[in-house]
């Protein structure tokens, strides 16, 4: 039994190194990048003729909250009227069909080419809707925001020249936050996702590795839809499974870092759990419908292989990291009763190196976007180790979305509940759309909090404090999950 432990926390180590150093492979992409200036060809807009027909998708369901101030925004984009769309694709079951339907209204006695579409069912979710307004699209290029977003005036001037190039098939924006210092889960989830815009977006696409275009704040060229299979709505990730079916037919993907387009940021954790589940969930469905096929594509380079394998399987490390913590307790013991396996111990010290790179990579995302400097770093080490304590207190519901995905288990696409919070000033206790049910889930985070209060104990008893601030972390992580969802229901 002994062995049988050691051999399989040392492999989840060895994945979670490996994986390490494919980040730290992106962010040398990354530094490299900043230094090359783009020379990508572009629209000239000064030439009406040049100027393509757009047409902006609004997937949206029962958005009471969010609704008129996301109408509000798209109506203010400058591009030419007379080449400019809104498609309202609205799915939603409740009261804010009409309110939605009224402003519509409004907007189209200005003169703006704003339709209000409807479905009779939700067939495909998200990807349905997508996939229904695009048949009746008048635009070349279409742009999709989810209700929560909030793109700049300039936003289409700033992304629709780049498809100059007739190779480039998407081009996607990075994500800002409205909301970043809310609480201590919006800031999490900021860090969190100023990562993936910063560092993984850059670094896949400098060395023309799959990225993804995020299901919203992006443009597709329609052509690159419709010749990469249109949308489709059997994973929970229906943009992830277009972005790889499309870069397999050898379209090229734009990301363009300096272009934020803001959004909210879930307030609540139960918020947080669906939408965490829905983009793990996701990602596993993904790899188990399009790895294979990459890998047997010959023309794919071995290099993208390899990222797009922990790219997919990016999620599928809550797994591992979940092994590793449940396991690390029982290793304490056996490493304390077991002095012939004291070599192995100093071996397997090396993979501690894992979180030296998670952490010289994070800092590189965290200064570009709040600066560098002492108090900014001492901000910083908090903010990691915040993270990653929470990050593993998600691990659990992360992982049993991981292994539905994997094993194919068909759920619902659950939309994330939008509140219209800003400030502390803002509450989101009256939103009808929040889940009230608590978890099962929530029950083994609390089992597990008390599992490493019981090895923050073991660690006095056996005078080995090895893997006290990993043991910590944990506790803290699963406290903190397990206390927000139970207090959010109050």
């Amino acid at each position: 039994m002994d062995i049988a432990i050691i051999i399989t926390y040392t492999l989840a180590l060895l994945i979670i190194f490996m994986y390490s150093l494919a980040q730290l492979n992106l962010l040398s992409n990354y530094l490299k990048a900043r230094k090359q200036p783009d020379n990508a060809p572009t629209f000239d807009f000064s030439n009406p003729e040049e100027i393509p027909h757009v047409t902006v998708q609004l997937p949206v369901f029962n958005e009471l909250y969010v609704m008129d101030r996301l109408l509000d925004n798209i109506a203010e984009l400058e591009y030419p009227k007379d080449k400019l769309e809104i498609q309202v694709l609205d799915d939603s079951t409740d009261e804010s069909v009409v309110s939605t339907a009224a402003h519509i209204e409004k907007l189209q006695k200005t003169g703006l080419d704003i339709k209000h579409i409807r479905r009779e069912d939700r067939s495909g979710f998200k990807a349905g809707a997508l996939k229904e307004g695009l048949k009746i699209a008048k635009g070349e290029f279409i742009a999709i925001f989810d209700a929560d977003f909030l793109p700049g005036k300039k936003w289409l001037l700033q992304t629709i020249p780049y498809f100059k190039d007739e190779n480039i098939g998407v081009v996607q924006t990075r994500w800002g936050h409205i909301n970043r210092d809310y609480s201590m889960l919006t800031k999490i989830q900021a860090f969190a996702l100023d990562f993936h815009f910063t560092m993984e977006q850059v670094g896949r696409n400098y060395k023309d590795h799959f990225i993804n275009f995020n299901g919203t704040a992006g443009v597709w060229r329609k052509k690159c839809i419709e010749d990469a299979g249109n949308w489709q709505g059997d994973t929970l990730t229906e943009d992830l499974d277009l972005s790889y079916r499309a870069q397999l037919k050898k379209w090229k993907f734009k990301y363009l870092e300096e272009v934020e387009t803001p959004a909210e940021l879930p307030v609540v954790i139960s918020a947080a759990r669906s939408q965490q589940f829905r983009w793990n969930k996701g990602a596993a469905e993904n790899f188990q419908k399009l790895y294979w096929k990459l890998l047997k594509d010959k023309s794919v380079p071995f290099k993208t292989k390899f990222h797009s394998f922990f790219h997919l399987l990016n999620s599928s490390m809550f797994l591992l990291v979940l092994l590793v913590a449940v396991l690390s307790v029982p290793v304490m013991y056996i490493k304390n009763s077991n002095p012939m396996f004291s070599w192995y111990f100093n071996v397997i010290a090396f993979f501690a190196l894992s979180t030296v790179i998670f952490f010289f990579c994070y800092w590189f995302t965290f200064k570009k976007i709040h600066g560098k400097g002492f108090w900014n770093f001492m901000e910083y080490i908090k903010m990691f180790f915040t993270f990653f304590s929470i990050a593993m207190g998600f691990s659990v519901h992360n992982s049993m979305a991981v292994l539905e995905g994997h094993f194919g288990k068909k759920s619902e696409f659950v939309r994330t509940p939008k509140f219209n919070v800003k400030s502390l000033k803002d509450s989101w206790k009256g939103n009808k759309y929040i889940n009230k049910n608590i978890s099962g889930n929530t029950i083994i985070e609390a089992l597990l909090m008390a599992y490493f209060g019981f090895a923050l104990y073991s660690a006095f008893e056996l005078q080995d404090f090895g893997l006290f601030l990993f043991h910590i972390m944990l506790f803290l992580g699963f406290g903190f999950v397990f206390f927000k969802s139970v207090t959010s229901k109050l």
